[in-house]
């Protein structure tokens, strides 16, 4: 018999290793052409890309090899060291485009607000384990503090500005309350609640404003607010069933803004043409079908929680940049998980897929014993 030892879900490190491969081939590929027109080295982004990969993938061995269980000890310090870093970048963040996202660490950049996600995504896990038999009661019995601690992070990462940010940590902490047992009057007064709000943060900053009012008629603004957008489904239409060929690209010309970062799938799309993109929103899929399965397979609520909040913050993170990307979303500044250039999210979504593989090894090991004693 295989020791239970090496057992975990090899179906989702292969999609997850597919991905990441087919990210650093797309990086240089939309990156070359902006290295060398402002650093005159057409490898600047690709090595720095590479470096983070090696970064993430390291991390995700060491989450891999500990039993996450230990992680509900310290959900606590961990959501703290995020409320930390979060305040501390609103008082001293590296400032980019108006928006004060980032801190500089020694030389490298860093993103609180993913962290921020994946410490709630730790926290909540624990809380709503811990108080089950309270959250059958009353609004304010278990619910209620839950809820206060995700608005003040989301309330914070909002401050940044960052809008998007903020509302995939509410939409994936509203999805674990949910699972969670979390009454469905409570969900549904905190939803009909967070409408108003949600309209008054796009309303009241003017570029949000402007970004829904090119989503809504892109062409009323082609040289501005719908300038994304338009050269975003140029290039996914150049692309058509089988692509122009890695490296072919136009639109990453200095046309399309971000190519290798936020629109990254766009080039992805145009290179690789119709059959390429469904190849990587296929792989997606496989994430979430293992993730779920893994939550289910769970003999533990924390387990089940923590699987399905990490799964569904790597594939509704995916969904909302594709949507943005096809012209189904307003425009954001979400990456493409495991894709995209990037240093944190990158980093510390490796980071937390090794923790989803080691829930999936535990289980195995947990179905494997129960077996053996059944011998």
């Amino acid at each position: 018999m295989t020791k239970s030892k090496y057992i975990t879900d090899y179906t989702l490190l292969l999609a997850v290793f597919g991905l990441v491969s087919i990210g650093v081939v797309m990086v240089y590929s939309a990156s070359y052409v902006k290295a060398m027109s402002s650093y005159g080295d057409s490898n600047v982004f690709l090595i720095k890309h590479i470096v983070r990969v090696i970064t993430g993938l390291i991390l995700m061995a060491i989450t891999f090899q500990i039993d996450y269980r230990h992680y509900q000890k310290l959900s606590k310090a961990l959501l703290l060291i995020a409320g930390v870093l979060l305040v501390y970048t609103l008082v001293v963040g590296v400032t980019i485009k108006g928006a004060s996202r980032w801190l500089n660490i020694a030389g490298f950049s860093l993103q609180p607000s993913e962290i921020a996600k994946y410490a709630l995504i730790f926290y909540m896990a624990d809380n709503i384990t811990r108080k089950q038999d309270r959250l059958s009661g009353g609004f304010f019995d278990g619910y209620f503090p839950m809820l206060s601690v995700t608005i003040v992070f989301a309330l914070l990462v909002l401050m940044e500005p960052d809008f998007s940010s903020a509302f995939v940590i509410l939409s994936i902490i509203f999805m674990m309350f949910f699972i969670g047992n979390v009454k469905i009057i409570h969900l549904v007064g905190t939803a009909m609640a967070a409408l108003p709000v949600l309209f008054l943060a796009i309303v009241y900053e003017p570029y949000r404003l402007k970004r829904l009012l090119a989503y809504l008629k892109p062409d009323a603004d082609p040289l501005g607010a719908g300038y994304h957008i338009r050269q975003s489904l140029i290039s996914l239409g150049s692309g058509g069933l089988f692509g122009v060929g890695i490296g072919m690209s136009k639109e990453k010309l200095l046309y399309l803004p971000e190519p290798f970062t936020d629109f990254i799938f766009a080039i992805l799309g145009e290179e690789l043409g119709f059959f390429g993109a469904v190849l990587v929103l296929g792989s997606f899929l496989i994430i979430l079908w293992r993730g779920l399965l893994i939550a289910k397979n769970s003999e533990d609520m924390y387990g089940k929680l923590l699987a399905s909040g990490i799964t569904l913050s790597i594939v509704f993170a995916a969904m909302v940049n594709v949507g943005v990307v096809c012209g189904l979303l307003p425009t954001t500044g979400l990456t493409i998980p495991f894709i995209s250039y990037g240093g944190t999210s990158l980093v510390f979504t490796l980071a937390a897929t090794g923790v989803l593989l080691n829930i999936a090894r535990q289980n195995s090991e947990a179905a494997f014993n129960k077996k053996r004693s059944e011998i």
